[in-house]
C-alpha cells in the first residue's frame, strides 16, 4: 500500500491535533510533521518534502495564501521541492477569499467543515495528481468565471490536454459542457439543444469520462482549467 506522507500547517492546536488523529486512522496516510504558523510550515515543506501539505488559509504570520505563493514560486525556481501537492483549507467561502486562494496556486481547496472522509478522499486525489475542489468553492469560481472575472487556477492544463488529444470532445459534447458550466440542469440542456434528457445523460457521462471527472462540478472546473469553456 502506498503511504501518503502529509504535513498539517494549522495554527489552532485542537484543530491540528484532531485532524492529525483523524487522518492517522487511515492506513495509507501518515502525518510526518505539523506546524503552527507559516514560517514553520515553509521550513517543514523544504525539510520533509511531504506528498501532500494541508495548509490553513488563516495562519498568524505568513497566511496560507502567501505561504503557498512563496512555496510555488520556490518550486518554479528550484529552491523548494516540486513534488509536494498543496491542499488549502479555509473557513471562508466568500468570493474574495476563494479567488485569492485560487490565485495562490494551491492544488486542491476545501472548506474546513468538510466531512473527514471527504477530506481523506481529497488528499488521496490530490496526491494522485487530480484536483479536488469543494463544491461550495467551485460554485463561487464558476460564478466568477461566468461574470468574466479572471480565474487563476493551478496549471495542470497540459495533463488534461493530453487526455483530450486521445479522446477529444465532440461538438455536441462541447455544447453540453458549456451549458453545464452555465449551471443548467439536464432538463434545461435538453430543452436548449432540442434533444431528449436521455441523450443529455449520455453526453454528460461521456464528458465525465473524457475529463476524468467524478461529477458535473468537477467537469465544469476542469473545463475552465483547460480553456475548453471560457
Amino acid at each position: 500500500m502506498t503511504q501518503i506522507r502529509t504535513i498539517i500547517i494549522e495554527d489552532h492546536d485542537l484543530t491540528r491535533m484532531g485532524l492529525k488523529a483523524a487522518l492517522q486512522q487511515h492506513a495509507d496516510l501518515t502525518v510526518v510533521g505539523e506546524a503552527a504558523n507559516g514560517r514553520q510550515g515553509l521550513a517543514l515543506l523544504t525539510q520533509l518534502q511531504p506528498d501532500v501539505a494541508i495548509v490553513d488559509i488563516g495562519l498568524p504570520d505568513i497566511d496560507g495564501i502567501e505561504l503557498v505563493r512563496q512555496f510555488k514560486q520556490g518550486a518554479e525556481e528550484g529552491d523548494t521541492p516540486p513534488g509536494t501537492k498543496i491542499l488549502m483549507l479555509t473557513m471562508h467561502d466568500t468570493e474574495d477569499a476563494v479567488m485569492a486562494a485560487f490565485a495562490a496556486g494551491a492544488d486542491s481547496y476545501s472548506v474546513k467543515d468538510v466531512d473527514i472522509e471527504q477530506l481523506v478522499d481529497a488528499i488521496r486525489l490530490t496526491h494522485s495528481g487530480q484536483v479536488w475542489i469543494d463544491p461550495a468553492i467551485a460554485r463561487i469560481v464558476l460564478k466568477q468565471a461566468k461574470q468574466g472575472a479572471p480565474v487563476a487556477l493551478a496549471a495542470d492544463s497540459d495533463d488534461y490536454a493530453q487526455v483530450l488529444e486521445m479522446s477529444p470532445l465532440t461538438d455536441r459534447e462541447l455544447e453540453v459542457l458549456e451549458l453545464i458550466v452555465a449551471g443548467c440542469s439536464n432538463a434545461a440542456i435538453a430543452e436548449k439543444l432540442y434533444i431528449t434528457v436521455g441523450t443529455v445523460k449520455t453526453h454528460v457521462c461521456n464528458i465525465l469520462n473524457k475529463l476524468s471527472a467524478s461529477d458535473r462540478t468537477q467537469a465544469a472546473v476542469r473545463a475552465l482549467r483547460t480553456g475548453l469553456v471560457k
